[in-house]
């Protein structure tokens, strides 16, 4: 017999009838996707609906929300939902889940035939474009269209539409952490964390976990370009690689030289990776010298084995800063199927202290992307050393 999923009463209004957009939006552990994960399967399983799952970039099923549905099935034994590699099937009613990206997939998206219920995952990136095309394909009578987010910044496209200009028959639900804590729902990792960052980083404990968007004086980074694709003249020059696991994603970056400034693509932003599995997403790509962190060398010489070209990112005092520093001085574009890269760009701020004054302190945790990006650029960062301390060799000077 089925376990009882249990939705915090905060998102009760999902259930009723008389919207048909509603944007969901707050800080970090909400609950937003998995609530919103679970109403989905209760509405399939209460009746024959097709769900169409997007995000605005999606290469692979692994960035939708295809695992996270297939957990909650297993967890609560749905037996009827069948979970193949793309898709999801209830076997008794015949509803089905289908996994889409919105961006430059206009005739893809307009293809799609009776979708029931669309829901827009990391919806802050979402484009006027592909909201005039995604909105007349969800038309279905009694429709709805659910776009969950964190907000990036005051105009985003979806939060401009729906909270400050407004549309008929919609549903506005903001919240916090403070849902979690209140149901018990919240670990004592994730609450210590939320603890530290209130009192010793307001301005990221408000981006991050208030889901306000970042005020400009306090961000790293600003003006970067957000482009299309890779121009065919930029030449790649490295990849940046951080390591991550249980808790923090690995993530691969890709840096292309291109007139006079760099292009920024990211390549892999995934948990739960093993070194040879890292291995196996570095290999299939086009050949470049790999700077990782250098806090991993038996992470590095594993995947020397495989016969990648991969050696440990320069590091010393101050190099964070310096490396913030050359950054800052570039020219930088970002491809805008960079999801998690762009995100870290927008919340990646200056700490700031209790008084609410910004010093030159970055905070850290959401950085991962930043971080292999820094790497990768390491050997063209001039660190200034002390005496004491021995500078790394540089095999790419």
């Amino acid at each position: 017999m089925p376990k009882t999923i249990q939705i915090a009463s905060e998102y009760r209004r999902l259930f009723d009838n008389d919207w048909r957009e509603a944007a969901i939006y707050g800080g970090r552990f909400s609950l937003k996707s998995h609530t919103i994960a679970r109403y989905l399967l209760i509405q399939a399983r209460m009746k024959k609906c097709r769900i169409a799952c997007f995000r605005e970039f999606q290469n692979s099923i692994a960035e939708s929300s295809h695992q996270l549905l297939a957990d909650l099935i297993e967890e609560y034994e749905l037996n009827e939902f069948q979970v193949t590699n793309n898709a999801i099937v209830n076997t008794l009613n015949g509803s089905d889940f289908i996994f889409k990206g919105l961006h430059h997939n206009e005739q893809s998206v307009k293809s799609i035939e009776g979708i029931d219920i669309a829901w827009v995952e990391e919806a802050q990136t979402v484009s006027q474009t592909s909201l005039e095309v995604l909105t007349p394909t969800v038309r279905s009578e009694g429709s709805k269209i659910i776009y969950s987010y964190n907000r990036l910044l005051e105009n985003d496209p979806v939060h401009t539409r729906i909270v400050i200009e407004g549309r008929p028959n919609s549903l506005i639900i903001n919240v916090n952490y403070d849902v979690a804590l209140k149901y018990g729902w919240m670990p004592d990792v994730i609450r210590l964390e939320m603890e530290d960052d209130k009192e010793k980083r307001p301005a990221l404990y408000k981006t991050k976990w208030l889901g306000l968007p970042a005020s400009l004086e306090s961000r790293i980074y600003k003006d970067w370009e957000m482009i299309d694709e890779i121009p065919h003249e930029a030449r790649l020059k490295r990849y940046g690689l951080d390591f991550g696991y249980s808790n923090d994603p690995t993530a691969i970056v890709a840096v292309y030289e291109y007139n006079g400034g760099f292009i920024l693509d990211e390549v892999c932003y995934l948990k739960g990776l093993l070194n040879e599995q890292i291995a196996n997403v570095l290999k299939v790509l086009e050949r470049a010298p790999i700077m990782a962190d250098s806090a991993e060398p038996k992470s590095i010489d594993e995947l020397k084995l495989h016969g990648l070209l991969i050696l440990p990112s320069q590091k010393g005092p101050g190099s964070v800063n310096q490396g913030i520093q050359y950054i800052q001085g570039q020219r930088i574009s970002v491809t805008k199927r960079s999801v998690n890269l762009l995100g870290e760009y927008y919340s990646y701020l200056w700490m700031s202290d209790k008084d609410g004054r910004i010093i030159n302190e970055p905070t850290g945790g959401y950085d991962h992307a930043l971080d292999a990006v820094r790497y990768a650029l390491s050997p063209d960062i001039k660190v200034e050393y002390k005496k004491r301390d021995k500078p790394p060799n540089n095999p790419y000077k």
